[in-house]
């Protein structure tokens, strides 16, 4: 049995401002670095054979507090980004919905591809997808452990689950710094064994 451990970054200004990141590179704030932190050991009991990260830094510097812990290097993949949100990056969601009311109200209602440049989510799931098949292939039998985004990891598990956008819609986000466990069979493929674990109480900001 193979092991994905797909993990949120931690919290940073913009999730606590609601201002679109997408791929900007945005750092950790102070409650970011601490909630990578006090995750870190309850990812180390679970005994990870590798961490993979994104090469955006809220990624990357969640994942290096699980290495210090571990001792395991962090290889760094930059299809595991967020998804791209166009020329929605650097704005507050209440400027989109401003600036852009066709596309954001085809966001919200489950658009895969709103426009305004944003990354389609077929696209984001293919990237993801084949990223997480490889990881997964290369650690065969394995427990690893995928450092990214909200919005990104919630593409990548359904492309390895088969769900389409409309099952996917009805999954709740991940929290700063909680993950969902998935486990492949070679013989009964992928399955979700837990979403959301962690014992951080915050609350939920939106996977962009």
């Amino acid at each position: 049995m193979t092991r994905l451990l797909i993990w949120r970054h931690g919290n940073t200004d913009w999730n606590a401002a609601s201002r679109v990141q997408g791929q900007s590179d945005i750092p950790l704030n102070d409650l970011g670095r601490e909630q990578a932190r006090e995750a870190a050991p309850l990812l180390a009991a679970l005994r990870p054979d590798a961490i993979v990260a994104s090469d955006l830094s809220r990624a990357a510097d969640t994942a290096a507090a699980l290495a210090a812990l571990t001792g395991l290097p962090v290889r760094s993949d930059a299809r595991l980004r967020e998804r791209h949100f166009g020329r929605w990056q650097g704005l507050l969601l209440t400027e989109v919905a401003e600036q852009f009311p066709d596309e954001y109200a085809r966001w919200r209602a489950g658009d895969p591809a709103p426009g305004a440049d944003v990354e389609p989510l077929d696209e984001l799931g293919k990237r993801m997808g084949t990223a997480l098949h490889e990881i997964a292939d290369e650690m065969a039998g394995g427990t690893i452990v995928v450092a990214t985004h909200g919005g990104a990891a919630r593409q990548g598990c359904g492309q390895l689950l088969g769900w389409d956008h409309s099952v996917l819609r009805t999954v709740g986000p991940l929290r700063n710094c909680h993950w969902t466990e998935l486990h492949h069979h070679p013989e009964q493929g992928w399955h979700l064994r837990a979403h959301n674990v962690g014992r951080i109480a915050t609350p939920p900001t939106e996977p962009v």
